[in-house]
């Protein structure tokens, strides 16, 4: 079963990076990143040389996206976040000195000791399909908060999608 879903990473990350070409497009306002995204984000690819900068990090629709969704009680990376994940690890193979904290989170629900494990389980699982798409497990470093650092505080579904993330942090870049 783990070659499998190797094979479906590797896929996955091959089609991704094949749309990974230089494009002359206008920057538009940075998109709302407050929410699950409501269509799939396809990556625009380096502005330079095809190696991305750390000015990438600013400027690359991809890479601006730093917040990969989860669905209730679950760990495993949606086929939708395949292209982001594609990006900040080819990121990290044209930036070795660069490194990402992985911040897992959850939605209100459940035990403390059960959400800090569960953010951990989604942050392990942001790593792997990173490391999957070629990123070095030196460069990324996980940590769970649990329940602790919503960026909602309601209680109701729609509320709750928005904290059910991984947030990818640049600590170098």
């Amino acid at each position: 079963m783990n070659i499998n879903r190797t094979l479906v990473i590797a896929a996955a990350a091959c089609i991704a990076l094949a749309g990974c070409t230089k494009k002359n497009v206008k920057e538009g306002p940075a998109e709302n990143l407050q929410g699950p995204p409501s269509a799939n984000t396809q990556p625009m690819g380096p502005s330079t040389g095809g190696k991305y900068t750390p000015a990438d990090l600013e400027t690359d629709s991809c890479l601006r996206q730093r917040v990969v969704y989860f669905d209730f009680d679950k760990d495993a990376v949606k086929p939708e976040f395949q292209a982001i994940v594609a990006c900040h690890a080819k990121y990290l193979m044209d930036r070795p000195m660069a490194h990402m904290r992985l911040e897992g989170n959850t939605d209100e629900r459940g035990s403390r000791q059960y959400n800090l494990g569960l953010g951990e389980r989604r942050g392990d699982a942001v790593m792997a399909a990173i490391r999957g798409n070629g990123g070095s497990s030196s460069q990324m470093d996980v940590v769970s908060y649990g329940e602790e650092k919503p960026v909602c505080t309601e209680s109701n579904e729609e509320c709750w999608s928005k904290n059910r993330r991984v947030e990818i942090v640049y600590t170098a870049k």
